[in-house]
């Protein structure tokens, strides 16, 4: 039995037989444990091709979650809370600057090293570093790593060439380095040394590869996803009539003809509240949302949170609660930052420091994620900020004016004594632009 006779199954049509392979009627064998145990495709399981990845594993583990879903990386972002995770969370790393700073007090941008100009404009030939952040956050969400290749010329950085997860393995060798052999779509393969990879980890259990998020989570997704498919075969198959009208007798002809046209005339919202009259002794019975309804949406909403929880993603971000709106909402992006992203900040900047700088620039300068577009609150709340960072009230002021406008992205101001951190305004007497009153 061949590769393709296995996939195609027993609904194979007659066309794409075999030709070397007649049709001879035999006698039914019964199944062995050999042929049990064999996985079987799932309704819906599909493929692009004998290329793609998911093929692989699936033919190793078949359908792995208990529900009898198959979950992978790729099949796990048809679930939509999922979805909203990671696309939350790779859009956010993506749209904030990654910036490369020089260490000392003035923390100045160091504009003139070539990788600055890699992470704020043009990581590769194709890619914005928005597109480049987030494929790779997407990539390490999904599959518990993210891989580029670093392109150097003369020892500095001029690249960062994206490669696929699922087609790069990384080995550590007798000597504690690690090789990463990447397959290319032609099947050949290209070994490359640790240093000339950016490798972003997951929560690992070897050190060396992160574990997947979505595997992890395989259970969950799983539920959710039959859940779904419960819910679509309700829509499709399912009774969706509002209620019932009951006769004692059976109906005429004409007067069943009369009640159907009777009915199609009070439907649609024009006739909303309008009344029937009911004749033949007919009762009306409306039917209410079964209990076994309610745990459906009640299962459901469930499985949302729990895929929240494994990317530490708030309930209402993601579109569950709408009462947390409102005056919660900048706690709520505190939240976000600190506990859903600040892990990612992390991760980000030591690959970076790990992989993109010698350990001669490593003591000149560092990677810095600027977390301060997400944290912005209201221009009321910046106000009473800026204004006790520049002193007011008797505060110790801590910041100079250009500062202030520089987070503003406000054009700098040439005025005397703008770029020098002022003594705290204590003064108790008031201006005003009030003219003085005659004598």
């Amino acid at each position: 039995m061949g590769i393709f006779a296995f996939f195609r199954g027993s609904s194979e049509p007659e066309a794409f037989a075999h030709p070397s392979e007649p049709q001879l009627a035999q006698s039914p064998v019964p199944p062995t444990s050999e042929s049990l145990a064999r996985p079987s495709a799932a309704a819906g399981t599909l493929f692009s091709g004998l290329d793609d990845p998911d093929l692989m594993a699936y033919m190793r583990a078949g359908a792995e979650t208990a529900s009898g879903a198959y979950i992978s990386a790729s099949k796990a972002l048809q679930n939509m809370a999922l979805l909203r995770c990671v696309t939350l969370i790779s859009e956010s790393i993506g749209m904030l600057p990654l910036n490369l700073l020089e260490r000392g007090d003035e923390k100045a941008h160091a504009t003139d090293h070539p990788l600055y100009k890699v992470l704020k404009r043009r990581p590769n030939s194709w890619q914005t570093p928005y597109e480049f952040k987030s494929l790779l956050q997407g990539h390490v969400l999904q599959h518990g790593n993210a891989y580029a290749r670093i392109i150097r010329s003369r020892g500095e950085v001029t690249a960062l060439i994206p490669m696929h997860p699922t087609r790069t393995a990384p080995k550590q060798n007798d000597d504690w380095s690690l090789t990463y052999t990447y397959t290319r779509e032609n099947g050949t393969t290209l070994d490359l040394s640790g240093a000339d990879v950016l490798h972003l980890r997951d929560l690992s259990d070897d050190g060396i590869v992160g574990l997947s998020r979505v595997k992890l989570a395989k259970e969950a997704l799983g539920i959710a996803q039959q859940a779904e498919r419960a819910a679509a075969r309700l829509f499709k198959n399912g009774v969706m009539a509002g209620g019932s009208l009951a006769s004692p007798n059976s109906l005429s002809d004409q007067a069943y003809k009369r009640l159907q046209d009777s009915l199609e005339g009070k439907s649609g919202a024009d006739q909303a509240h309008k009344w029937m009259i009911l004749e033949e002794g007919l009762k009306a019975e409306k039917w209410a949302a079964s209990a076994s309804d309610s745990q459906h949406l009640e299962n459901r909403n469930h499985q949302i949170e729990e895929v929240a929880r494994a990317f530490g993603v708030p309930r209402p971000l993601l579109m569950m609660d709408d009462t947390s709106w409102g005056s919660g909402i900048e706690q709520l992006a505190i939240f976000f930052v600190q506990y859903a992203l600040q892990h990612w900040f992390t991760v980000w900047e030591e690959a970076a420091a790990r992989s993109l700088l010698t350990s001669a620039e490593a003591n000149t300068y560092y990677v810095k994620f600027n977390e301060r577009a997400l944290l912005r609150g209201t221009l009321k709340d910046q106000a009473e900020y800026f204004a006790k960072a520049l002193g007011s009230g008797g505060h110790a002021p801590w910041m100079a004016q250009n500062e202030v406008r520089d987070l503003q992205d406000m054009p700098r101001s040439s005025d005397p004594g703008v770029d020098t951190v002022r003594p705290p305004n204590t003064s108790s007497t008031r201006t005003t632009n009030e003219p003085a009153k005659p004598a």
